[in-house]
């Protein structure tokens, strides 16, 4: 059952003169930041290219251990309370746990809250200016979408990275359940899962696919893939192959910029400095020469370069396809369009899990 599907949205329209970063640069009132860590880092970059001011930054209270953050005391919500009578908050940290989401949307409706849209991998931000410039390519994505909880789902997400109101991801979003219910789960047998990480895709397929039997399961970051390595020794009801490589365009060498968690990334595609090690690349093409029934692609910003060396899988077997599309500004319609144009006997959907900001998006590609 898809959650929260209210009314239809539309996208925001053409041309847009003010996004949440212009915004905020208006604002008279002190600006707080809630949360640190990378996304912190991220939004202070961010911040100083408009000249937009931090009055102060505040932590959830069982992170407040009087330490510093980039020169700040970092601050319970209860102090900064208690320091301003009015203020503004800008949220710099994601979250999908209902517990969190519920306690920001009680925020969200006591003060004024921004949750900006930051690229998790390297390119351009979702502003004003780059809706403008792509407004034709985003409609065309728009129309090539196949139901009408697809077309919401992907204004939606429009509509907030312009606005950076939480309020749209909110309305809009399905049940993890519902993305499985559109792949045609009795017929896939081998499973490639690009971007692997502890095991925690294939267990949903081995949960909602029945029949199945092989799991190509491709991780490239090494503590991950030794999660995924317990995971396989423990799991006796399909036949899981652990793969430590990356997923590319070609076979080859490459570099990881890796953290140990999701966000582990191909080296060029990263938005920010990791430890970079040595890894080997793939492509699915080279992986076997059976048939493939479903690919799953969550490899943080390399969608494109994976898919590149998928093709001759694709075109040979027509496997359904499970593409994200928030790693970069320009994914959620450059992805779409580039795959509509090359596999026209695709229906294309899109479903999104409840998540702040707007991650867990996923392109779904059922062959006709």
């Amino acid at each position: 059952m898809i959650k929260n599907i209210k009314k239809s949205i539309e996208l925001p329209e053409y041309p847009q003169k003010s996004d949440v970063w212009e915004i905020l640069k208006s604002e008279s009132r002190p600006i707080i930041v809630y949360g640190m860590g990378n996304g912190a880092d991220k939004l202070i970059q961010r911040f100083s290219e408009y000249g937009i001011k931090i009055a102060d930054f505040f932590a959830s209270d069982g992170f407040v251990r009087g330490h510093y953050f980039h020169g700040y005391r970092v601050k319970s919500f209860s102090e900064i309370k208690e320091t301003y009578k009015d203020f503004v908050i800008v949220l710099s940290f994601a979250s999908n746990r209902d517990e969190v989401i519920d306690m920001l949307s009680k925020i969200d409706r006591e003060y004024e809250m921004y949750v900006p849209d930051m690229p998790i991998s390297s390119g351009e931000y979702f502003d004003c200016d780059f809706y403008n410039r792509h407004y034709r390519e985003i409609v065309a994505a728009y129309n090539r979408l196949a139901d009408e909880t697809s077309r919401d789902i992907f204004a939606s997400v429009i509509n907030y990275r312009l606005s950076g109101k939480m309020s749209y991801l909110l309305e809009y979003y399905s049940e993890k359940q519902e993305k499985y219910r559109l792949l045609p789960s009795d017929s896939i047998e081998v499973f490639v899962d690009a971007g692997a990480y502890n095991g925690d895709t294939a267990r949903e397929g081995i949960y909602y696919f029945k029949n199945l039997k092989t799991v190509y399961a491709i991780e490239p970051d090494r503590r991950n893939y030794k999660k995924l390595l317990r995971f396989c020794a423990e799991c006796d009801s399909a036949k899981i192959i652990p793969i430590n490589s990356g997923v590319y365009s070609f076979d080859g060498e490459g570099e990881l910029a890796g953290g140990g968690n999701r966000n582990s990334t191909i080296s060029g595609t990263a938005s920010h400095e990791h430890q970079k090690t040595d890894i080997s690349l793939l492509k699915i093409d080279s992986l076997t020469d059976g048939k493939i029934d479903y690919i799953k692609y969550d490899v943080e910003g390399a969608e494109y370069e994976a898919l590149l060396g998928s093709r001759e899988t694709i075109k040979k077997y027509r496997p359904s396809l499970s593409v994200s599309l928030y790693h970069r500004s320009g994914d959620i319609f450059g992805l779409v369009n580039t795959l509509y144009e090359e596999y026209p006997n695709y229906k294309f959907y899109i479903r999104r899990t409840k998540c702040i900001p707007a991650w867990e998006i996923d392109l779904i590609m059922i062959s006709e």
